[in-house]
């Protein structure tokens, strides 16, 4: 387990005991859950205190701010995602500065991403999102669309298809956040059986899922990734971008 300084962000250490608290609960090993800090809206600054906390994977949605922040912080080691839409125009700028893609959910915007990917660099991580609600206001494909879509996604060069993501419908009961958390970790694991668009199981190893409200379920229902902002940082400040929450 990553040894945090007493010193350092206090609410970094709260989020850890949370997760560790889920993890042990789960039967799972707290180092089996990346904890993912969604800064989109803070300062690099902030971005640099939680790094010195122990938090290297951070996430953004909001691209121009993103690429701010990756200049001035490219002397930190950080891991960067993007969390936000996709758009067509953005994947070369995406593809060329990112280490991982968490909302793929058409098979156009991956080929730009494999084809815009540097050779120099290593394959882009991916995640599709599955729109595992139903819900309209939502982007993501549907589970029986998962299996064609994966199987088309593994096939392309530097690209690595890692798993599945998702923001499930708005619950504050934990047995209904558990039953969207549930849905797709089913989802990934039928993926993975021999033989479901892939002759050998798509062998994907990650469930992006979870935010500050609900991670704790996440985790019981097989979270990798969770995705904390207001938990790590407070609220952002306004601003006139929207996206979904954290």
């Amino acid at each position: 387990m990553l040894m945090v300084p007493q010193n350092s962000w206090p609410e970094v250490r709260l989020v850890r005991n949370r997760i560790e608290s889920a993890t042990r609960a789960a039967g799972r090993n707290v180092d089996s859950v990346t904890l993912l800090a969604v800064s989109k809206g803070h300062s690099s600054n902030s971005i640099r205190a939680i790094a010195e906390a122990g938090v290297r994977d951070i996430g953004e949605s909001y691209l121009q701010e993103a690429l701010e922040k990756i200049e001035q912080l490219q002397d930190a080691g950080l891991t960067w995602h993007f969390i936000g839409r996709l758009q067509a125009n953005k994947t070369r700028v995406i593809a060329t500065h990112f280490d991982w893609v968490h909302g793929v959910e058409r098979l156009k915007i991956a080929e730009r991403l494999s084809e815009q990917r540097p050779v120099h660099a290593p394959p882009l991580n991916v995640c599709l999102q599955v729109n595992i609600g139903g819900e309209g206001s939502k982007g993501g494909v549907t589970v029986p669309e998962l299996p064609a879509l994966a199987a088309a996604v593994a096939a392309l060069p530097r690209l690595n298809l890692r798993g599945l993501m998702c923001i499930p419908p708005d619950e504050d009961d934990p047995a209904r956040q558990r039953m969207w958390f549930a849905a797709m970790r089913r989802a990934l694991e039928e993926l993975n059986i021999p033989g479901r668009g892939n002759a050998a199981g798509a062998g994907l190893d990650t469930l992006s899922m979870g935010m500050s409200g609900d991670f704790e379920a996440a985790i019981a229902e097989g979270a990798t990734i969770v995705r904390i902002g207001t938990a790590l940082f407070g609220e952002r400040p306004r601003t006139t971008n929207t996206a979904a929450p954290q």
